[in-house]
């Protein structure tokens, strides 16, 4: 797992299945020249995005995402600033004839949104946690964090995987097509001996990123992002306005660091700065006393997870 240039990131791609994630907005609130509302998007197959502030349609563009490929879209709650841009980029997409379903979920409440009129839309009202959504061999799962108002996270979770031991596997004499029907069965006969998938192979957990939203340093969040390859969790706040984000149920970098810290993430990546910072190294540097594998998210953050 890596950042990179886009450049070195399309030469990467015609060699590795890639899961690609882009920050299209790290700013909270009201846009800046900086930072644009909320929105981070996964890229693996098709294109699913978490959030829509407004303008996101723009950063499509703008970071060469394709809007046009996008299924599903994960708000974590109904704070105008995480779902606006969702008006522009339903009525783009009728524009372009779409004709093969969005599927959008947030809270309860976003059904009764008066989103533009379109054939295409399937919207899902979220009432607990657990999996929401799944294709191509991952799922999405929702979790309840601390807000204002109703409001979850979401995990975007890649399966488990088995790495062979092929020398100890093939002197037991698993060969050919028993390699493909071990993974699925779980054991495959050979002669009188019934070998064990496990014996023959160490199961190596699946890569799965984690995006807060809007949310007080929260036990769930550390629960549902124990192990998580990427954090994103926002970090509105520096450790000096700590009073200021309790009583908006926002957190600071220092916050943030601590729930990775506990969750014992890989990396954590901080958003939903406020406009107030213009330089937001201050709580990179928070963070990163706390947790040091710490970056605070840019507009147009890509990272690389080789699934």
């Amino acid at each position: 797992m890596e950042s990179l240039p886009k450049a070195v990131y399309k030469r990467a791609v015609r060699y590795t299945i890639m899961l690609r994630i882009t920050v299209l907005g790290s700013g909270a609130s009201v846009p800046s020249v900086e930072r644009n509302l909320p929105s981070l998007c996964v890229r693996y197959g098709g294109l699913y995005v978490f959030d829509c502030g407004e303008g996101t349609q723009r950063q499509m563009m703008k970071y060469s995402v394709g809007y046009g490929s996008v299924k599903a879209i994960f708000i974590t709650h109904l704070h105008l600033d995480h779902y606006l841009g969702m008006f522009g980029l339903i009525s783009t997409l009728k524009l372009m004839k779409r004709a093969e379903e969005l599927h959008v979920f947030g809270p309860e409440g976003i059904e009764q949104i008066q989103f533009p009129q379109a054939d295409f839309l399937r919207v899902h009202p979220v009432k607990q946690d657990g999996k929401v959504y799944g294709e191509n061999g991952f799922s999405v799962s929702a979790f309840r964090t601390k807000h204002s108002s109703k409001s979850f996270g979401y995990v975007f979770a890649l399966p488990d995987k088995w790495r062979f031991n092929e020398k100890k596997a093939k002197g037991m004499g698993i060969l050919g097509p028993l390699f493909t029907k071990i993974q699925k069965e779980g054991k495959v006969k050979i002669g009188k001996k019934t070998i064990k998938l496990e014996e023959v192979a160490q199961k190596v957990e699946g890569k799965r990123i984690v995006y807060t939203g809007d949310t007080m340093p929260s036990p769930a969040t550390v629960k549902w992002a124990m192990g998580a390859t990427v954090l994103f969790h926002e970090m509105s706040f520096s450790n000096e306005h700590e009073e200021e984000a309790k009583l908006t149920m926002h957190s600071t970098a220092g916050q943030a660091a601590e729930i990775a810290r506990k969750a014992g993430v890989e990396r954590l990546v901080g958003c939903h700065i406020s406009p107030r910072y213009e330089d937001a190294a201050p709580l990179e540097k928070q963070a990163q006393a706390v947790f040091p594998k710490s970056e605070v998210a840019k507009d147009g953050t890509q990272i690389l997870v080789t699934p």
